[in-house]
């Protein structure tokens, strides 16, 4: 079996606040292949991003700290590099696209020149190589006119020109993996369909290894090879894209899906997961969905199930899993 190119084992975040210490992201494991797209899938505050921060190390506040884990590219761990080396990573081998392009781009920096700043950080050569090399990358991600546009400032780019924009500047260093944080949350329907085939492509010329984080699981379906469900900092269903749409065993990820509108839910009212997420400093013991949870047992409150395989590498942490299959979400062939 081929060892996967990135792999988190055990990834655990921790918050210092004024009630104390808690786990933000807590014993997060998963793996990528090359050429894959593996989503992370949760509700907002579920872990997804603070997960791909730490394995970049961009923690957004000093009261956040990696307490414990290890994180693997191409099988050396790269956690306990030095800073030094640790910046020859991110952006060369592990690139991040964020969420909001506008605070990512430098509103009095052209598009073009941000570009290629970048390549000459990361690769060097003149300014003329590199601004050529800009206008390349920004038609590789279907920028019309991109030589024009090149010169062109953030805040003259629609939000879609603006995402693609911020797709070419994670490629300039031409990384290995690209992580994608909720690329296409704000934006419309028919952009954000051009903006996921754009990540296929990307992954079938370059042979980039993506992480695509979203809370939409009809995106996912879409897009990803694998699926890795996130509730709570904790890593709840992990498997293939197709053995969890249709045969999703933990009762978190089929609430998410029951919630997935559909051709075939009518008139009536979409279904919801009763209840609220938990808040950082009041994390339930056990399992962290059980006061949510229509199949908790006594055991739910008091002992975190583990991680366990059902079939092949589907695999979900619950003490009374779901036997019945959710309603199918639709998916691409």
């Amino acid at each position: 079996m081929t060892a996967p190119l990135l792999e988190a084992k055990g990834l655990t975040v921790v918050a210092e606040t004024p009630t104390g210490r808690h786990r933000v992201v807590d014993g997060v494991s998963f793996d990528l292949a090359r050429g894959e797209i593996l989503g992370l899938v949760g509700e907002s505050g579920s872990g997804k991003t603070m997960a791909c921060r730490a394995l970049l190390k961009l923690l957004p506040s000093r009261s956040l700290s990696i307490q414990a884990g290890s994180v693997r590219l191409d099988g050396k761990e790269i956690l306990d590099l030095p800073d030094a080396a640790f910046r020859k990573i991110r952006g060369a081998r592990i690139g991040m696209i964020f969420q909001n392009p506008a605070s990512h781009l430098d509103p009095v920096m052209t598009i073009g020149d941000q570009i290629a700043e970048s390549v000459r950080f990361h690769h060097g050569g003149g300014r003329k190589s590199a601004t050529a090399r800009a206008i390349e990358l920004l038609q590789q991600v279907g920028i019309p006119d991109p030589g024009e546009r090149a010169r062109a400032f953030p805040h003259e780019f629609s939000g879609g020109m603006r995402q693609r924009a911020m797709i070419a500047l994670a490629l300039a260093p031409d990384p290995d993996v690209l992580i994608a944080d909720e690329p296409t949350t704000a934006l419309d329907v028919t952009v954000q369909a051009q903006i996921l085939r754009l990540l296929k492509e990307l992954r079938d010329s370059r042979g980039l290894s993506i992480v695509f984080i979203t809370h939409d699981l009809g995106v996912v379906a879409q897009l990803c090879d694998r699926i890795c469900v996130l509730y709570g900092g904790r890593v709840c269903e992990l498997g293939p894209k197709r053995a969890i749409l249709k045969d999703a065993r933990h009762p978190y990820t089929t609430g998410l899906l029951a919630c997935q509108p559909g051709l075939a839910s009518g008139g009536g009212r979409l279904a919801t997961i009763a209840g609220y997420p938990p808040t950082l400093d009041q994390m339930p013991p056990g399992c962290r969905f059980h006061p949510r949870c229509p199949n908790a047992l006594l055991a739910c409150a008091k002992v975190q199930p583990p991680l366990e395989t059902f079939a092949g590498d589907h695999a979900a942490a619950c003490h009374n899993p779901v036997d019945a299959a959710p309603a199918p979400v639709t998916e691409d062939a």
